[in-house]
């Protein structure tokens, strides 16, 4: 199978334009053959740097990673609309490239302008595009909208035009970033279809999405680059897994940053509290207002939270998991005096308040007879099976009769990650079987 796209060392740097920071002359950029030449590393930004990879004849190879993290400006350099500050770029055949939202257009005349002034970069003579016009137009769906300035498109109606010039030229390559996510449902389905077709006359695409499912199903290889570097080439689950485990654990981190701030916050707020009066009244005889939110702790103290803490099963401390995991939620308390009637809660909400589970000793029969000192109560899931997306813990330690002495919202938050799909909160264990006349084939095969 020959080589479509062969990058070797690829590296990318633009200079820093802000103000305060060095500009270079013509002269200079002249005599030295780059605009980036001789800067600092605090001069310049570095958008690739040594990035190798090649995508086979007929390949769908899809790119992911964060914002910021080189997709864009990798699918420039291929496209020819920059060039590489170091490395080699070997692209063979023509190339259609979708890159930014109305890239190409003129906006201030019409739809059917565009498409010749569009099918002419692309490679196309006048003769080849009236040939093919109509075919354009209706796969657009802007039959109706043709005449119109584009400036009067929606973003939606820059795609479909776009898309339909571009996979129109019959290239040998398509380069498509994530502009089609702002398309409808049922033209990117047409898209889809129509790349399909596309890949089947063995073309090559090189497809950069934030989509990690779409990546998965319709690519044979991804490419995943962080920070402008490669991070990891190769089956497009493997690479996806790998990206979401690398996101889970960076907002795991940012949890537990925000619970120890939360927890400095909530001890300075305790150090400063004034007693209450008794009845109620300001030191200057006034009634306080009522507060305008709900407080997110309350209770008489007599035993106090004095740490939250999410465990995994090998009892390290972690605020992500996968759906399925064993998870540890663990209340550490200290009692200011003997108490023998204390009830441990938790909840596990949505951050738009829906509650997911929730679950206290004295539901589930147990009953303590005492509690001094320090103490720590433990509940423990062994499979976790939520949906992916962000959670928030209440805790609560009360009497029997619910009387608080201490309860505590959204005292920690933790993310779930999953590589199966679904909808709502819970994902239960399941499998699917069919019984007669019916024919069924796993993608995973």
């Amino acid at each position: 199978m020959s080589t479509a796209i062969k990058v070797e060392g690829l590296s990318k740097l633009y200079r820093r334009m802000a103000p305060g920071y060095h500009l270079r002359t013509l002269k200079s950029a002249l005599l030295e053959g780059s605009l980036t030449a001789g800067l600092s590393d605090k001069e310049t930004i570095r958008a690739l740097h040594d990035v190798s990879f090649e995508v086979k004849r007929g390949e769908a190879f899809g790119v992911i990673g964060s914002n910021g993290s080189g997709k864009s400006t990798l699918l420039k350099i291929l496209s020819g609309i920059v060039r590489p500050t170091t490395g080699s770029v070997d692209v063979s055949g023509r190339v259609a490239a979708l890159i930014e939202l109305g890239a190409g257009f003129h906006p201030e005349i019409s739809g059917r302008e565009n498409i010749y002034i569009n099918g002419v970069v692309l490679g196309l003579s006048r003769r080849e595009i009236d040939r093919r016009y109509d075919d354009i137009v209706e796969f657009s769906g802007l039959e109706d909208f043709i005449e119109e300035p584009v400036k009067n498109y929606s973003s939606g109606m820059y795609v479909r035009l776009g898309f339909s010039v571009a996979i129109h030229t019959d290239p040998d390559l398509l380069l498509v970033d994530e502009v089609l996510a702002v398309g409808d449902e049922a033209f990117s389905h047409r898209c889809l279809r129509r790349i399909e077709e596309f890949l089947a006359r063995d073309k090559t695409v090189l497809l950069v999405s934030h989509s990690l499912g779409l990546v998965e199903e319709f690519c044979s290889r991804a490419l995943w680059l962080d920070g402008g570097e490669k991070r990891l080439l190769g089956s497009p689950r493997r690479v996806a897994d790998a990206y979401r485990q690398a996101v889970a654990e960076q907002e795991g981190r940012e949890h537990q940053k925000a619970k120890e701030e939360r927890q400095s916050e909530i001890e300075l707020a305790e150090a400063d509290r004034e007693p209450e009066d008794p009845q109620g009244v300001t030191e200057e005889g006034e009634v306080p207002p009522e507060e305008e939110q709900e407080p997110e702790r309350w209770g008489s103290r007599e035993a106090e939270i004095v740490g939250v803490r999410a465990r995994a099963a090998d009892g390290t401390e972690r605020y992500h998991f996968a759906s399925g995991d064993s998870v540890s939620f663990e209340i550490e308390v200290e009692a200011h005096e003997e108490l023998d009637n204390v009830v441990f809660g938790i909840g596990v909400f949505t951050p738009r308040g829906l509650e997911c589970w929730g679950t206290n000793t004295h539901i589930e029969g147990l009953v303590s007879t005492r509690l001094a000192g320090r103490a720590t109560a433990r509940v423990t899931c062994d499979s976790l099976r939520l949906a992916p997306g962000e959670y928030l813990l209440d805790v609560a330690v009360h009497a029997r009769d619910g009387n608080p002495y201490d309860y505590q919202r959204k005292i920690l938050s933790f993310t779930v990650t999953s590589t199966s799909g679904g909808v709502g909160v819970y994902f239960p264990e399941h499998s699917w079987d069919f019984d007669g006349g019916i024919d069924w084939q796993s993608t995973s095969d």
